[in-house]
């Protein structure tokens, strides 16, 4: 009996060195086949268009093609969704932002979750959103909005593209970091909820920098601070909020993700590779005209700074008392 619970053991063992020689050995050979690139939203935007500006250099260094796989709806959840399930070998990984951070508070019945299901690789760069209210509204300064919102003890509302994104969440950080109220109103998408802004529908809101500002210079819009710790090098005339409401830091993030259980040797290859291209002149320039900035860092740091926004994003759901299922 005792031999045959040894030789089973000894079988078991190698089994499991079997095992491990492979993924060693897979992971040694990393990549021998292309790589798929899932973004979770649909061709066009601001994701999509990253993924286009990384896949070509970081195919080149390593060696193979990423191929970019649109997979949008339910908000980045079902392409989310397919990467936690996919196998963890390197081959399939997302480009992922800060609604991934958002999501894992604000739905109740998640499909996976993005501190067990994803392994975070390399976060690629940041940006900031810019608060703007309609030319007609008598503000000119953060604190200016502050007061003006107070005085009208609930009267005002504010737009949003929809409900549950980092446009909406910012502006319920600001109401509770200024001590004012606002009513939300969702439009379904950027440019009809900046209408409304224009329009005077709304009073305020939160939108991507570069499309906004062409607003602000043509006079339908005014600027009134940055969603950055600091003001932004393509607006150095607009203040951070965070110049009024110290810490108010909400840039949005994007970054590579995979399925949980990558190997180590992956995960510091493709990280590697993603720190060297956003080190080149070249790369730096074509974010900063997508009005990003490049943010290296290790894994490690990645998924600290994830567990951060996760906590961040949350507590601003809770206290909001924001649902969307």
């Amino acid at each position: 009996m005792k031999h045959h619970g040894l030789r089973r053991s000894l079988l078991a063992g190698m089994a499991g060195l079997a095992l491990f020689g492979a993924v060693a050995a897979q992971a040694g050979d990393y990549p021998s086949k292309p790589i798929r690139l899932v973004v979770a939203y649909p061709p066009g935007g601001p994701l999509d268009i990253l993924a286009r500006v990384l896949a070509e250099p970081l195919g080149t260094a390593l060696g193979q093609p990423l191929i970019i796989e649109n997979r949008a709806g339910a908000g980045g959840v079902i392409g989310s969704d397919f990467v936690a399930k996919a196998q963890p070998d390197g081959y399939t990984i997302l480009l992922g932002s800060t609604p991934l951070a958002i999501q894992e508070t604000l739905y109740r019945k998640l499909p996976y979750s993005a501190t067990r299901d994803l392994t975070p690789i390399a976060n690629l760069a940041e940006g900031p959103q810019v608060l703007v209210v309609g030319s007609a509204v008598p503000v000119k300064t953060v604190q200016e909005l502050i007061d003006y919102g107070r005085a009208q003890h609930g009267k005002l509302n504010y737009a949003s593209p929809s409900a549950g994104g980092t446009n909406h969440l910012a502006a319920e950080l600001l109401k509770m970091r200024g001590g004012f109220e606002a009513t939300h109103i969702a439009y379904k998408g950027g440019a009809p909820a900046e209408i409304a802004i224009i329009s005077g529908d709304v009073a305020f809101g939160f939108g991507a920098l570069t499309g906004s500002l062409q607003q602000v210079r043509q006079g339908r819009l005014r600027a009134l601070g940055v969603t950055s710790k600091q003001r932004w090098p393509s607006a150095p005339d607009v203040p951070a909020i965070a110049e009024t409401l110290p810490g108010f830091d909400v840039s949005s993030w994007y970054g590579l993700l995979g399925p949980a259980g990558m190997p180590a040797e992956v995960v510091q290859r493709l990280n590697s590779e993603v720190n060297k291209i956003l080190a080149q002149p070249a790369m730096k320039k074509r974010l900063v005209d997508l009005d990003l900035l490049p943010a290296p860092g290790t894994p490690a740091q990645f998924r600290a700074y994830l567990h951060q926004n996760i906590e961040m994003w949350g507590k601003v759901v809770r206290d909001a008392r924001i649902t969307v299922d």
